[in-house]
C-alpha cells in the first residue's frame, strides 16, 4: 500500500513503474498538470484499490481515471473545489464510492462497469442522473441524494438498498427507486449521523407511488429503519411500505429516542403485527 497526503505530483517519468502496487491512497494532493494524476495511475499496472480525496485551493481541468485492473474506487470531491469534470474508465470495477458535494458546474462521464456489484453514491441532485445511469447493474446500493419524479432507471439486479433520507426531496428519490428496483429484497432507511441536523433538513410530504411498486408486491422481505424520528412524512412512508409489502417477513424500526419524542410508533408497530411482517 502507498499513501500520499498533501504533496505535489509533478510530471511522472514514462519509464517509472510500481509493478507490485495494488492499493493507493491519495489525500488533498496538488497536481502540477491536469494529467499528473493519470500519469501516476499509469505507472501502477496491477492497481486494484484506489481512494482519492480532492480539495484545496488549486484548480484542475478534466480528471481521468483509466485503470483497467481497478476493482475498488473511492472518490471524494469537496464542495468548493474548482475543476472541469472527470472521466472514469474502470471496466473491472466491483465497488464504487462517489461523494461529490461540488455544486460547481462540471462534466461527468462514467463508462460501462459490467462487473460492478456494490456502489455508494452521495452526490448533489443535479449530477445524480449522470452517475446513477452508469451503475444500474449493482446488487447493493447505498445512496444519498435527491431527484425529480421525472427520473427513472432500471435496477434489475438490485437486492439490497440503503437510502439516507436527510434531504428535502429524499422521499421522491425513495419512491422512484422502489418503482425501478423490481427485485429488491432488503430496504434500509436511515438519516445518516454525519449528514446534518434533522431539524434543518426535513423531507417534503411523501407522494405515494402509484401503482404500487413491483418490489413491494413480489420481492421485498426485510425493512430496516434506523434513526426514525416519527415525523408525519416518515410515518406515511412506513405505513405505506408495511401495508403494501406482501412478501415482507421482517420489519425493524428503531426510534431515535435519546433526544426526541417519537409519535405514532405504537400505531406503526400495530400495523406491522397485523401485516405479514414480524417486528423484531
Amino acid at each position: 500500500m502507498l499513501k500520499l497526503s498533501r504533496v505535489t505530483i509533478v510530471a511522472v517519468p514514462s519509464t517509472a513503474c510500481l509493478a507490485s502496487l495494488k492499493t493507493l491512497r491519495l489525500r488533498c494532493l496538488t497536481y502540477e498538470h491536469d494529467d499528473s494524476l493519470q500519469g501516476l495511475l499509469d505507472m501502477c499496472p496491477a492497481l486494484e484499490d484506489l481512494s482519492v480525496k480532492f480539495g484545496g485551493e488549486h484548480s484542475m481541468g478534466e480528471i481521468t481515471f483509466v485503470v483497467p485492473t481497478l476493482q475498488r474506487l473511492s472518490l471524494f470531491l469537496a464542495d468548493e473545489w474548482e475543476f472541469d469534470g472527470y472521466v472514469i474508465d474502470t471496466p473491472s470495477l466491483k465497488y464504487f464510492k462517489l461523494v461529490d458535494w461540488n455544486y460547481g458546474r462540471h462534466d461527468i462521464e462514467i463508462k460501462d462497469m459490467p462487473k460492478l456489484e456494490e456502489a455508494y453514491v452521495d452526490v448533489v441532485s443535479s449530477f445524480l442522473k449522470s452517475v446513477i445511469g452508469s451503475i444500474t447493474s449493482v446488487k447493493h446500493l447505498t445512496i444519498c441524494s435527491e431527484i425529480s419524479k421525472s427520473g427513472g432507471f432500471v435496477f434489475n439486479q438490485l437486492k439490497h438498498m440503503k437510502q439516507c433520507v436527510c434531504k428535502e426531496n429524499s422521499s421522491d428519490l425513495l419512491g422512484q427507486l422502489l418503482k425501478d428496483s423490481p427485485n429488491l429484497r432488503l430496504l434500509d432507511i436511515s438519516h445518516m449521523e454525519d449528514h446534518g441536523d434533522y431539524e434543518r433538513n426535513e423531507m417534503v410530504c411523501w407522494n405515494q407511488p402509484s401503482p404500487v411498486p413491483e418490489c413491494l408486491l413480489w420481492s421485498l422481505q426485510t425493512l430496516n429503519w434506523s434513526r426514525y424520528f416519527g415525523r408525519p412524512q416518515e410515518r406515511d412512508i412506513a405505513v405505506y411500505i408495511l401495508k403494501h409489502a406482501c412478501r415482507l417477513k421482517k420489519a425493524r424500526i428503531i426510534a431515535d429516542t435519546q433526544e426526541h419524542d417519537v409519535p405514532n410508533l405504537k400505531m406503526i408497530t400495530e400495523l406491522a403485527f397485523s401485516s405479514r411482517a414480524s417486528l423484531f
